[in-house]
């Protein structure tokens, strides 16, 4: 079987328009390649673009060893933000299939970051972070089991985000250091410094930035980035309020509404 990049694209794209499963794709193609599964990505935002949403930045996937063993995968991978994910205040669980919530890390780069930056370099272009919580909604069936073309091909399996109302100045912070806490209706489900980000989350925007140059491509500027998860994701319920505590920078928070 011809492996049709649009039209895998549009397969994935209808289910998250309509609120449906769909079988993995490998599947159906078991030698699809992270490639092709990034063109399949690239093809999706292409449509989304084409409706009228504009890219916010990017978001890395599967920077945290705990979120590795939960997914059982095994390298990180990065994923498209549009403005159109973003949440403020509340989010609807209507037409979700498995949503979760993760504590996040995000940062902005005024002037876009090119070819592979050192950790200095990224953290001279940072120009803000902030806390962030990041929504995953996978398309498929059987949602825990498939593989990392699957997981690219969605999209890095994002839905939403949120981030805190304030930007912090992240130059002097030892940002390895920092903690954060995500609490849903009051209770920490999940703690961990933001080390469990790739070591260091600068150095998952460092990661990014091969994976981008790789491609032949460089961070826009005016872009944000979800650095990853620092734990694992905990499942959404309507009617649960999720926040994430990360001293010293402003927190943020959400309602979970039907």
């Amino acid at each position: 079987m011809v492996l049709d990049v649009n039209a895998l694209a549009r397969r994935l794209d209808e289910a998250r328009l309509s609120g449906r499963e769909v079988e993995r794709l490998t599947l159906e193609f078991p030698d699809l390649t992270l490639e092709q599964a990034y063109r399949i990505m690239d093809a999706g935002i292409a449509l989304r673009r084409e409706r009228g949403e504009r890219d916010a930045g990017l978001k890395m996937g599967l920077t945290s060893e705990a979120k590795r063993q939960q997914m059982g995968l095994g390298a990180p991978i990065y994923g498209v933000l549009t403005e159109a994910m973003r949440v403020r205040g509340s989010f609807s669980m209507a037409g979700t299939l498995h949503p979760k919530i993760e504590p996040e890390l995000a940062f902005h780069f005024a002037d876009g970051l090119r070819g592979g930056p050192t950790r200095a370099e990224a953290l001279a272009a940072c120009t803000g972070v902030c806390a962030a919580l990041e929504i995953l909604d996978s398309r498929y069936r059987d949602f825990k089991y498939f593989s990392l073309p699957d997981v690219v091909a969605d999209n890095a399996s994002s839905s939403h985000f949120v981030l805190a109302d304030a930007w912090t100045d992240a130059a002097g912070l030892a940002l390895g250091d920092v903690e954060l806490a995500m609490s849903i209706d009051g209770v920490v489900l999940q703690r961990a410094k933001a080390s469990a980000i790739s070591g260091d989350p600068l150095l998952s925007v460092v990661q990014l930035c091969a994976l981008l140059d790789d491609r032949g491509r460089a961070l826009p500027p005016g872009s944000l980035v979800l650095a990853g998860a620092a734990t694992v994701a905990e499942p959404l319920r309507a009617g649960q309020t999720v926040s994430l505590h990360v001293p010293p920078l402003a927190p943020v928070r959400v309602a979970i509404t039907p």
